[in-house]
């Protein structure tokens, strides 16, 4: 009866043997995903805005890097000068801005003497011109704050965030803290595009807050990068990671393997920023640094690409083929358990819409609901995340590099 079986339906063995093969890649990419979710209701809760007590006074240096960011730097002044006495200097390295960036921040300085605008030498030779910027307002800085914060020129602080910084460093005796901000969205495209993308962020390293990621697992964020200036002196600066396109997370890793006490929090309530204008420049600019390569080992990387494709590239088109398939051969065990676990990755994927709109801000969003059908964008993601993985940035933000990173 097997043989007859086998020669009246010989795709339905073809399909059952690819079905087998499936299912002993994705059954462990799934089980290490959920692993990692299931993590998420312990995981710390995002921080709050804080009150600063009179003994903080001065502790903090606050450097922001800018290269030609006038059409979105003026949120990040206002809020860096809304941050109180804690908050000694406000340092804005700038690397020759062509577009008026210097004039915003001499006209903030004039407003807030705590602000101060310097130049960065020009980019010596193996340095990104990000983390070169960061180490010279390093260079430049009080020895006598206990603090030094990286803000990135598109966020938008909120009041209480720098004390809050400084509440939960000291409470949980953090030697290095970065945050995950709230999203602001806009356009159409990036409304859909954005949320797949740092979906798989979340998916790789779990959400923000999470307690338990190895010193190699280490996720950090440079628009909000809170580290002690005595580590970070004892780190060499931005040394270690001058030619990472990555450096935060970079220099985070390195940090932790060192015995710092690294964490990664949930800031949506005290941090704003606004990255990209629409999908274009979303796929284009933070794509191409999603894949943290600069901080990562080969086998990890591919380690990581292989997981992404299992649990998140490739699960949506899967279950297509099988809907489609069950229409035209009759379904063995192994087929239906293939086409049932990626339907289960599917649904798991949009119900983890709910947890994840707390990081938007969609106030200003012409079409938010598209963030609900962003999980069909997941296969454009993982393409993402495979072209930054075997591609090598030559340019970034204008400048252009002929070093491997």
């Amino acid at each position: 009866m097997s043989s007859v079986n086998l020669a009246l339906y010989p795709d339905q063995v073809l399909w059952s043997a690819g079905a087998i093969a499936l299912l002993l890649c994705q059954l462990p990419a799934t089980a290490i995903l959920l692993a990692r979710l299931l993590r998420g209701p312990i995981r710390r809760p995002p921080l709050q805005p804080e009150i600063p007590i009179p003994d903080q006074i001065g502790w903090v240096t606050v450097i922001v890097p800018t290269l030609n960011e006038a059409d979105r730097i003026g949120a990040c002044l206002t809020g860096l000068g809304r941050q109180s006495y804690e908050v000694r200097e406000i340092l804005v390295v700038d690397s020759c801005s062509q577009d008026g960036t210097p004039e915003l921040v001499k006209a903030a300085q004039q407003l807030d003497p705590r602000f101060r605008l310097l130049t960065d030498d020009p980019l010596p030779v193996g340095w990104v011109g990000r983390p070169w910027a960061l180490h010279t307002g390093f260079q430049h800085s009080s020895e006598q704050s206990d603090w030094i914060l990286g803000i990135d020129a598109d966020t938008q602080p909120q009041p209480g965030l720098v004390a809050s910084l400084i509440r939960v460093a000291q409470s949980e005796r953090y030697d290095l803290l970065s945050l995950s901000p709230q999203f602001i969205l806009k356009y159409p495209g990036e409304c859909w595009l954005q949320p797949a993308l740092l979906m798989t962020l979340v998916y790789r390293f779990g959400p923000a807050g999470e307690r338990s990621n190895t010193s190699d697992r280490t996720m950090a964020n440079g628009q909000c990068f809170f580290c002690r200036r005595s580590l970070l002196a004892e780190l060499g600066g931005y040394t270690i990671a001058r030619h990472s396109f990555c450096d935060d997370v970079t220099l985070a890793r390195y940090a932790a393997a060192q015995g710092a006490r690294v964490g990664f929090l949930d800031g949506a309530q005290v941090l704003k920023v606004r990255m990209y204008e629409g999908a274009a420049e979303t796929w284009r600019e933070w794509g191409r640094s999603l894949d943290l390569k600069d901080a990562t080992t080969r086998s990890q990387l591919w380690s990581d690409l292989w997981f992404l494709a299992m649990v998140q590239g490739l699960p949506l088109l899967l279950s297509l083929v099988w809907l489609i398939l069950i229409q035209t051969i009759p379904g063995t065990l192994v087929i239906t358990a293939a086409g049932g676990l990626n339907l289960f990755l599917v649904a798991l994927r949009f119900a983890l819409l709910g947890a994840i709109v707390p990081s938007y801000d969609l106030s200003q969003s012409y079409a938010p609901w598209l963030l609900w059908l962003s999980p069909l964008a997941d296969p454009l993601a993982f393409l993402r995340i495979l072209l930054s993985t075997v591609q090598t940035p030559k340019s970034w933000r204008g400048r252009s590099y002929t070093f491997e990173s």
